[in-house]
């Protein structure tokens, strides 16, 4: 992937992102894993992970589906080597390699199911990764595709506002990095438009009832970490400033009096036969 079309790699590469894949999986998985039942995969399928990361999904699919070969893709060589090192005890059934999400080295129409997580919120053109993903799905295979969307994030107010934070501060700052922080709304008509049949929309609920409030903490901690430099750089408001709202927003997560919510839309369908 050539820089401009990953705009955030230095965020990527940094470990608070994988501290955040970590908490995330921790946080979705055990809503998300319940939906691919519906896909009605053979046991012995195969699948590919683009975009895996340190393969925490990865390697929660291949467990998921205990017969099944799974293959992780990533763009940045230290996340599949640390994918490949943490996950070594799947091998060969699960394998790990680097590759870009908007050239696959795949062959068209090779996998059962393909999955795309937290991707297409980082990249700009995410529609171009989209058709990478249902090139590789075989007619009748399943693209799965959980789509980022920073204004479904809710908080209390407090001091400071954080819709003030989601609403302007990061919305300028993605929109100078040339990728939309909105994304998860508009990636069913994306996937409507590449012609997958059965599309629906599911929303994992990450939030202060549901998921333990250190795990979700934890999101936007890494997220503070990772970030802070570049939303302060973009939206030109002082570093401190912006890490005091994801302070804040920390605290309000880890208050038992307060509720936090982030709707996180996850997207399934079929390519035709």
């Amino acid at each position: 992937m050539a820089q401009d079309r990953n705009p955030q790699a230095e965020q990527m590469a940094d470990e608070s992102m994988i501290r955040n894949l970590a908490a995330q999986a921790n946080a979705i998985w055990p809503q998300e894993s319940a939906l691919f039942a519906r896909y009605g995969l053979a046991p012995d399928c195969r699948m590919a992970d683009i975009g895996c990361g340190s393969g925490e999904i990865t390697a929660r699919l291949g467990g998921l589906f205990p017969k099944a070969e799974v293959l992780g893709v990533d763009i940045l060589e230290s996340s599949v080597a640390l994918a490949r090192s943490r996950h070594a005890a799947l091998a060969p059934r699960v394998q790990f390699q680097q590759g870009d999400a908007f050239a696959l080295d795949l062959p068209t129409g090779s996998f059962d199911l393909v999955v795309c997580r937290h991707v297409t919120q980082s990249i700009p053109e995410p529609q171009r990764v989209l058709t990478e993903l249902v090139r590789i799905t075989r007619p009748g295979g399943w693209v799965h595709v959980l789509s980022e969307d920073y204004c479904m994030l809710h908080f209390m107010p407090g001091a400071r506002d954080p819709d003030r934070f989601w609403h302007e501060w990061v919305r300028t700052a993605a929109g100078s990095m040339g990728v939309d922080e909105r994304v998860g709304r508009r990636t069913w008509p994306m996937l409507q438009a590449l012609g997958l049949q059965d599309l629906r929309v599911d929303y994992v609920v990450v939030d202060t009832v549901r998921v333990p409030r250190a795990v979700f903490a934890t999101i936007i901690e890494a997220w503070r970490d990772g970030y802070t430099g570049v939303i302060s750089q973009y939206s030109h408001q002082p570093p401190e400033e912006v890490r005091a709202y994801f302070d804040q927003m920390i605290a309000s997560i880890l208050d038992p009096a307060q509720y936090v919510v982030w709707h996180v839309p996850v997207l399934g369908g079929r390519k035709q036969s």
